[in-house]
C-alpha cells in the first residue's frame, strides 16, 4: 500500500463539489462525515497529523491520510494557506445574501422539509410559497422512487428540473440533506453552484441543523 503524507500544515475546506456530494443523499459514508465535520466549526481546520483523527474519525494514520488523499483527487477537498471563517450572522438574515449568486437569473429560494421557504430572492411571496410546496412534493416523489432512480437506472443525483423543448433547464430543485433534515434549493435559470457561496450556504445550515 502506498504511504500518504501531509505536505504542509495547511488549512482544509470542502469544495463546492464536495458539499454538493455530501448533501445530495441522506446516506452516510466516510467522505460525507469528513465534509460535515469540517463545516461544523467557526473556521477551517488546520490539516496536521494530530488533527487527522478528529477530522476523519479514523485511528489508523495511513487510512486517514488515504481518505483525505482520495477526497482531494475527487476535488471534494482543497487546501488553503490561510484560515477561512464560517459565515457570520443570523441565519434568516444570512441566507438571502447567499442565494442570489447561485442562480444565473438571481432567482432562488431555500425550502424547509415542510415545504415552507426559509429564504428567497427574486421570487414574489406567492410564487415562493407555491414553489416551496412543489419542492416538498418532488422531494417526496424522488424518495419514494429512489430504488428505480438510484439502483435500477444508476442516477447519481436526486435533483429535478423543468426543461424547455431543447432540454435546457428553466427551473431546478436540488434536495440538500443535512443532519435529519431535507431542504430543497430551488433555482431559476442556469445554476451557478461551483462557487464559494454554495460552501457558505451548507456551512451555515450545517452549523444550525446538524445532529
Amino acid at each position: 500500500m502506498s504511504n500518504f503524507e501531509i505536505e504542509s500544515e495547511s488549512y482544509v475546506i470542502p469544495t463546492p463539489g464536495g458539499v454538493f456530494y455530501a448533501t445530495s443523499s441522506p446516506k452516510k459514508d466516510a467522505a460525507r462525515s469528513v465534509i460535515f465535520k469540517l463545516l461544523s466549526n467557526e473556521s477551517s481546520h488546520r490539516l496536521t497529523l494530530n488533527s487527522l483523527n478528529e477530522i476523519t474519525g479514523i485511528e489508523n494514520e495511513q487510512d486517514a491520510l488515504e481518505l483525505i488523499y482520495r477526497m482531494q483527487n475527487l476535488d471534494w477537498l482543497q487546501k488553503e494557506s490561510t484560515v477561512r471563517k464560517a459565515p457570520e450572522g443570523i441565519l434568516v438574515e444570512l441566507l438571502p445574501t447567499l442565494l442570489p449568486s447561485l442562480s444565473g437569473s438571481q432567482k432562488a429560494l431555500l425550502a424547509d422539509p415542510q415545504g415552507f421557504y426559509l429564504a428567497t430572492h427574486g421570487f414574489s411571496h406567492e410564487t415562493a410559497e407555491e414553489l416551496s410546496a412543489l419542492s416538498a412534493d418532488l422531494a417526496s416523489l424522488s424518495e419514494r422512487h429512489s430504488g428505480l432512480l438510484y439502483n435500477n437506472i444508476g442516477l447519481n443525483s436526486s435533483a429535478w428540473a423543468i426543461v424547455d423543448g431543447s432540454a435546457n433547464g428553466k427551473l431546478g430543485f436540488w434536495p440538500l440533506y443535512i443532519g435529519n433534515n431535507r431542504f430543497v434549493l430551488v433555482l431559476s435559470g442556469m445554476p451557478q453552484l461551483n462557487q464559494a457561496n454554495l460552501v457558505n450556504l451548507i456551512w451555515a445550515l450545517n452549523k444550525r441543523y446538524s445532529d
